[in-house]
């Protein structure tokens, strides 16, 4: 996508020379212009002018669905730092930004999602994972690591690097026992700096832990991150079914493509007899991925192991790498890598900075 980007360049230019100076960031992901533009908070309604006289200048360009246009301010103490480094984002370096999400709690979203970034990285991939899940971080208990961020020399977030994985969540950063009793805002803004102030560096794939739901955080996320692709998780039970759907719904209404959905707790099979039961109904996350017209990707057994690993802090694909669990997270991310790779609606992330 650099050519659309450099066309949307030339395109400010002929609007009016001094206009590629104000952009801050650039980003073409998903069919969609993500821009954000240096404001004079003095001058709001010119700069208002001037987003509504871009957004409308982008949107003609061929291929091009929408444009977002974001207007930012410095104070003088902000931008003289702002003035001593190029101004850059956290995820500037991130090939392809996954969102594991589900329409509700309890369906063993985060034990997904750090499994996945694990076996993503055994295919040779460099993996980092945001668990965005503010209200209840499970990703220091399921790495078994609560030590806190240091900061880089450029006053950057460093994440915490465990089992060859970068790892941030709120959960680092707080006691363990303490509960975010935040509002809607504060916690998109809190996420928000978990990915654009946190040192990401060079990624193939950043794996977004999403909070259950389909809220104002879920939305503004789905909205203003350039993701590649959503994977949807579920149990078979059509409770849980019911708010997946509402998940997917919710990514195809921000043309965020739907990688597929994954089954967990799919059966259990007793340690003892070996008899295999359906405790939460049959096959029920695979149907629905049919009629939603989406990939179903792989189902995740409901195994003792598997919760033992979690409750150890040491993922099963380490802890079991020949279980029959393992094999399966494998052949997801497997996957996984291949619908980002093919999916022709998919665009990998790539910022300009000027």
């Amino acid at each position: 996508m650099s050519d659309v980007k450099t066309l949307a360049i030339e395109k400010l230019k002929l609007l009016n020379p001094e206009y590629p100076e104000l952009i801050e960031a650039i980003v073409v992901a998903n069919k969609k212009i993500y821009l954000s533009l240096k404001t004079d908070k003095t001058k709001i309604d010119i700069f208002t002018r001037i987003k509504l006289q871009i957004e409308k200048e982008l949107s003609a360009i061929d291929g091009i669905d929408s444009v977002s246009v974001s207007l930012t301010s410095h104070s003088e103490s902000m931008q003289s730092k702002a003035d001593t480094r190029a101004v850059t984002s956290g995820i500037s370096e991130v090939r392809n930004i996954i969102s594991v999400a589900s329409g509700k709690g309890g369906v063993g979203k985060s034990t997904i999602s750090i499994n996945l970034a694990v076996a993503i990285n055994q295919l040779g991939f460099s993996v980092g994972l945001l668990d965005a899940d503010v209200y209840g971080p499970s990703i220091p208990k399921l790495v078994g690591d609560r030590q806190k961020p240091k900061k880089s020399k450029a006053g950057k977030i460093l994440p915490i690097q465990k089992y060859n994985i970068s790892l941030m969540s709120i959960g680092f950063l707080v006691p363990e026992d303490s509960p975010m009793i935040w509002r809607g805002p504060m916690v998109i803004t809190a996420v928000s700096q978990m990915l654009n102030d946190v040192e990401w560096g060079q990624l193939d794939y950043l794996i977004v832990d999403m909070p259950p739901g389909t809220g104002d955080v879920q939305l503004t996320m789905a909205q203003r991150v350039p993701m590649s692709g959503a994977v949807i998780v579920s149990t078979p039970q059509d409770l849980a079914l019911i708010d997946a759907i509402k998940g997917i719904e919710m990514f195809k209404k921000v043309n965020v493509p739907i990688l597929g959905m994954i089954e967990n707790m799919s059966t259990f099979i007793c340690p003892n007899c070996k008899n295999e039961s359906h405790i939460f109904g049959f096959e029920g996350a695979k149907v629905e991925a049919k009629n939603q017209n989406v990939d179903f990707l792989g189902d995740i057994p409901l195994e003792i192991d598997l919760r033992e690993c979690s409750d150890n802090g040491k993922p099963i694909m380490l802890s079991k790498t020949d279980s029959t669990v393992s094999k399966k997270f494998l052949e997801i991310a497997k996957l996984v890598k291949s619908k980002i790779e093919d999916n022709s609606n998919s665009e990998k992330p790539n910022i300009i900075i000027n």
